[in-house]
């Protein structure tokens, strides 16, 4: 099997197109049997259009695409200097906004890299810790456990429109 050769570049104007392109492939795929068509549809439009991606980095959150060789196959969004005061009342975390890797990619050592880099970039920002929100039925949760995260509590979200994200907050302390 050929080695991966994974890297990570923040990202620019020029790819947002690209970031909409990998949103459009793995978001559905990864919510399919969890979430309805009609909210998949409703938080593609509300929390990953273009428009939203670029308002979300308006507000903290720092994109990055994942490449293998030249191919992108994931993305990452994280918020630095995040405040959870259930978590974390004295410090400031990293929070994990968004990780994701194409179908294909997973289990090749994509999701690592990119955990590894969210890490890197929080001890970078002096964080105490990493922190992120996933649903309670995705399967992501266990590679989270693996990683070391620990599930802190559950909480629900409205999102408007009648639907809920209903997620684990999951910690990493350093």
């Amino acid at each position: 099997m050929q080695q991966k050769q994974f890297s990570v570049k923040p990202i620019s104007e020029k790819d947002w197109p690209v970031l909409k392109e990998l949103v459009d492939e793995v978001w559905p795929a990864t919510f399919k049997d969890i979430l309805s068509e009609d909210q998949i549809s409703y938080m593609m439009e509300v929390m990953y259009s273009i428009p939203s991606l670029k308002k979300q980095t308006e507000t903290g959150s720092l994109f990055y695409i994942l490449f293998d060789s030249e191919e992108p196959v994931g993305y990452l969004a994280i918020i630095p200097h995040y405040s959870d005061k259930r978590l974390n009342a004295e410090a400031t975390l990293t929070k994990v906004d968004k990780i994701y890797v194409l179908p294909k990619t997973q289990g090749t050592g994509a999701g690592r890299f990119l955990m590894d880099f969210a890490f890197a970039e929080a001890k970078k920002a002096e964080d105490a810790g990493v922190m992120l929100r996933v649903n309670r039925g995705n399967k992501a949760t266990s590679f989270y456990e693996y990683y070391g995260f620990k599930n802190s509590y559950s909480e629900d979200f409205d999102i408007g429109n009648g639907y809920l994200m209903e997620d684990y907050i999951m910690y990493y302390p350093f």
